[in-house]
């Protein structure tokens, strides 16, 4: 699920959905309670202690850890090769992206329907909002400032665990996929040279701030976003995943930006590597897709 949800268009609901871990994820989220801290006051005693790990076990708490860390270590290895091929091949990566995007709208196009007023609104809304939003993105110097940052997080990780829908593709658009790939990579890289010696604490906390703000924005969402966009999906399913779909649409207009930006000249060996990037984009979500088109979402 780390890997799927560290590149756009790629879902690590998906992921979930492979592997069977669909409806145990969602379940341990819903079951996320806020009030076992109250077990935290009564560790010192024996009983609290039994109280406090019964209460984890009820909420599944053991499983999110564990799936937690295997998604934390694949964004922290995977980031670092977006990190090294956007800066290196930003045009191809954006290639590959457009295709990753592009076709994660082909599959999820058969959920979509414009057969009513509202659900007509909703394809406007999604394709205008991020039409207009990649134009304002690409080349831009968007802020990184923590509040963005923040925000980004409680977005992007509602998307992250809903199947079709890429919480990496939510980072694009908003302007913070390239600064917190970069982030993360240098705030790794600091904290191994502070066991080594060749890092200072304040170089770790420096970035450790946009990391931390992330996380705790991506915590917020996942107990409260994700469950509001879950609600939609189970009332309103054809007019979200319309919206949704309209957006991925819309977004397209970012990579092709990025890659006409940072293509210098065109040659045929450019224009067949640039279509050869975008299409190993679109065969690993349609292999995605043939490996779970048996899987009711």
């Amino acid at each position: 699920m780390g890997a799927a949800d560290s590149v756009p268009g790629v879902s690590g609901g998906t992921i979930a959905f492979i592997t069977g871990i669909y409806e145990r994820l969602i379940g341990a989220i819903a079951s996320l309670d806020p009030r076992a801290i109250v077990h935290l006051g009564r560790l010192h005693r024996p009983g609290g202690r039994q109280a406090f790990v019964a209460e984890l076990r009820k909420m599944d708490v053991p499983f999110l850890i564990a799936l937690g860390t295997g998604v934390l270590t694949s964004l922290v290895l995977v980031s670092r090769v977006m990190h090294v091929a956007l800066n290196d091949a930003r045009a191809l990566t954006f290639a590959f992206f457009f295709g990753l995007i592009a076709a994660s709208a082909v599959v999820l196009y058969d959920q979509v329907s414009v057969a009513t007023p509202s659900r007509i609104g909703a394809a406007v809304l999604g394709f205008g909002l991020a039409f207009f939003v990649s134009g304002v993105t690409a080349g831009a110097e968007y802020s990184h400032a923590l509040p963005f940052v923040f925000g980004a997080g409680t977005i992007a990780i509602t998307a992250m665990i809903l199947p079709g829908v890429s919480g990496a593709f939510f980072l694009v658009l908003l302007g913070q996929y390239d600064y917190l790939t970069t982030v993360l990579k240098r705030f790794v890289d600091r904290l191994v040279g502070l066991v080594t010696g060749d890092a200072t604490l304040a170089g770790v906390l420096d970035l450790g701030a946009t990391v931390v703000t992330f996380a705790v924005g991506a915590l917020l969402g996942l107990l409260v976003f994700a469950r509001i966009v879950e609600w939609a999906l189970a009332n309103y399913r054809y007019v979200t995943l319309t919206f949704l779909v309209s957006l991925m649409v819309g977004a397209l207009r970012l990579p092709v930006i990025e890659v006409l930006d940072n293509t210098a000249t065109w040659s045929p060996v450019t224009t067949l590597v640039t279509v050869l990037a975008g299409a190993i984009g679109v065969i690993v979500v349609l292999l995605l897709d043939y490996y779970t088109e048996s899987l009711a979402y």
